[in-house]
């Protein structure tokens, strides 16, 4: 069975939607299988699980890099809740630079986002008790983690946060440069 697939407006971050079998158990879904995902362009050799929960709806977190030679493809999904997911292209020297896509990922809707090397990514939780699980083609290094502030007026994110009320964020993304003054190495390849 083939994965059901959506390019956005910057085509290499592509929204997946698996096949869902459902019946009186509950249901089943392959999340993630290598050879369907190579069909669509997503060839890449997952290293790392990531899992986090937000307790609070608008928390935000990003926009998170990691600087070459470990920067980061993420595939990235909800278990629980609900969150509005952005992409940004940070290659310098692409002609989508500066440029962001969005989707809403639900634990209901089962749709994930694939975000390629090259690109910052934030999220938005739309609901209390959000948890995603995301994987990583690299190993999470501290020493090349980078944030861009969420917030910053030369990307202008239309985040949802009209009835969400206060926003949620840790010391490190409150504290995250700007875009202009940020460190990005990354060229269009």
């Amino acid at each position: 069975m083939k994965v059901k697939f959506e390019r956005l407006e910057i085509p290499e971050v592509i929204i997946i939607e698996p096949v869902v079998f459902e019946d009186e158990r509950g249901y089943f879904f392959e999340s993630y299988q290598k050879e369907k995902f190579k069909e669509i362009g997503i060839d890449v050799d997952f290293v790392q699980d990531n899992q986090s929960l937000s307790i609070k709806a608008g928390t935000i977190r990003g926009l998170h890099y990691q600087l070459n030679p470990k920067a980061q493809a993420k595939l990235v999904r909800v278990i629980t809740g609900a969150v509005f997911d952005v992409a940004v292209d940070i290659r310098k020297n692409s002609p989508t630079f500066k440029k962001w896509v969005s989707v809403i990922l639900t634990a209901d809707n089962k749709r994930q986002i694939f975000i390629p090397k090259g690109f910052a990514h934030g999220i938005c939780t739309l609901t209390p008790n959000t948890k995603i699980l995301y994987k990583t083609d690299e190993f999470y290094f501290k020493e090349y983690e980078r944030s861009i502030r969420w917030d910053d007026p030369d990307i202008n994110i239309k985040w949802p946060l009209e009835d969400i009320g206060e926003v949620t964020l840790s010391e490190k993304d409150k504290n995250a440069p700007f875009l202009k003054n940020a460190f990005l190495v990354y060229s269009y390849w």
